[in-house]
């Protein structure tokens, strides 16, 4: 992934990278995202491995805080909303993630490829 037009020199931590942006049609995504992250520091604890490859591999503490301060952001600026503005908000990610699973814009995924004909739920 290019930053500011560069190579990324964070290299896979693109939560703690200045150019990174988000919205509400990513939260699905990021709540993912969060829990691969806490999965696979629990396995990695649990796993057989040289102290120093562990501490690389670990999500580290930092990484997941942001992650959920993110996810904790987006909701709750969603409950702020009226019901009204609930549903609308709703469509129009359906239709932004309906859009994107048709659409290559050549931007990494987060999580596993969906199928075409699911929605999973934004809220």
């Amino acid at each position: 992934m290019a930053a500011g037009g560069q190579d990324c020199p964070v290299r896979f931590r693109w939560v703690g990278c200045s150019h990174f942006r988000t919205d509400v049609s990513y939260l699905p995504d990021l709540e993912a995202y969060l829990a691969d992250l806490l999965r696979g520091r629990e396995r990695l604890a649990a796993f057989a491995a040289d102290s120093w490859a562990k501490a690389e591999a670990m999500p580290s503490d930092e990484e997941i805080t942001r992650v959920r301060r993110l996810v904790h952001r987006v909701r709750d600026d969603l409950e702020e909303l009226t019901d009204e503005d609930k549903l609308h908000i709703q469509d129009a990610v359906a239709l932004v993630r309906r859009t994107r699973r048709v659409v290559a814009l050549g931007l990494p995924r987060v999580g596993p490829p969906e199928d075409l004909g699911s929605e999973r739920p934004t809220g």
